[in-house]
């Protein structure tokens, strides 16, 4: 009762979180699945839904980029004829412990916005996450406490080829690099696997957990390869358009000091014909000087001769 309680107050803090601060504010898997398990018992008790019916989980704001969706079984009806829901496929035979006479089985899908809660709480050094978490979850339908789903002789299959998990893995996926099944177990450990050859995306699993894609980042070598070829792009792009502004540069300084000059020489002669006074002489111009006459004046002492 205590750790229900303490779910339930869990709960109510994290709902009353601004929508953006939701991946943020979480840092725990395991705090992912009690708050989904809450949500979904209580949406058994709104309303009466029967046994073997899927229905989707409302979840708060908070949790935004999280959906969920709920069947209830009978433990032996589910060991008998086996379950599908959604990406996963329980065969016959699965084996339910404990379980008393019903079982709520719960399915996650966590878009990739989240992944940073599993990349906090596994140790995915090397490998990059390039799909949504998958989760597949039992709870006894008498008490929200959590019980094992196990796998008979026919394993339980997730598959990641349906449109919304198919489309995130091909975009993230590089090309030759063929992904891995990841297996995120209770106990903080992370388990990989090869993909089943009959069918794409699809991945076999023992029991119940959590589940995604993950392909190997490349070598450090090879980063630092791929840096530098990108640094030597970026430097020959830079040199280019460094050049190319440095010649626009010396022919906007050229064409002024042209500009210049000729004002200079325009000026010049200008100066010179005001002057000069130059004028045309027919077809051809020539400086004439000012017009100035000598005053013709007596000398001191001079006599005229008699006629």
């Amino acid at each position: 009762m205590g750790c229900c309680r303490l779910a339930l107050c869990l709960v109510v803090v994290l709902s009353s979180l601004p929508d953006s601060g939701g991946a943020q504010q979480v840092k725990s898997a395991r705090t992912i699945d009690l708050l989904i398990r809450d949500y979904t018992f209580k949406s058994y008790s709104r309303k009466f839904i029967r046994t073997g019916m899927m229905h989707s989980v409302i979840l708060p704001q908070n949790l935004s980029g999280i959906r969920a969706d709920t069947v209830k079984y009978r433990c032996g009806s589910l060991r008998r004829y086996g379950a599908r829901l959604k990406e996963f496929h329980l065969g016959v035979g699965v084996t339910i412990t404990p379980c008393a006479e019903r079982v709520v089985v719960i399915r996650q899908f966590l878009e990739q916005n989240w992944s940073t809660v599993y990349y906090s709480n596994y140790d995915l050094s090397g490998y990059q996450l390039i799909s949504p978490v998958l989760g597949l979850l039992a709870y006894n339908a008498g008490s929200p406490s959590e019980i094992g789903i196990s796998a008979g002789e026919i394993p339980i299959t997730v598959n990641f080829s349906s449109p919304q998990t198919e489309a995130l893995a091909r975009q993230n996926q590089r090309p030759g690099i063929v992904p891995l099944c990841a297996n995120f177990g209770s106990d903080g450990k992370l388990t990989l696997s090869n993909m089943v050859a009959l069918a794409p995306y699809l991945c076999l699993a023992s029991g119940s957990g959590h589940f995604g894609l993950v392909t190997e980042l490349p070598p450090v070598q090879a980063r630092r390869k791929e840096s530098a070829w990108k640094v030597a792009i970026g430097s020959s792009i830079g040199t280019a358009l460094g050049i190319f502004l440095l010649a626009l540069l010396l022919v906007a300084l050229f064409v002024k000091a042209k500009k210049r000059s000729k004002r200079e020489e325009m000026e010049r002669r200008a100066y010179e014909e005001e002057a000069l006074q130059v004028s045309m002489v027919g077809h051809v111009r020539a400086p004439i000087a000012a017009t100035t006459r000598t005053v013709p004046g007596i000398e001191h002492g001079y006599t005229p001769s008699p006629p």
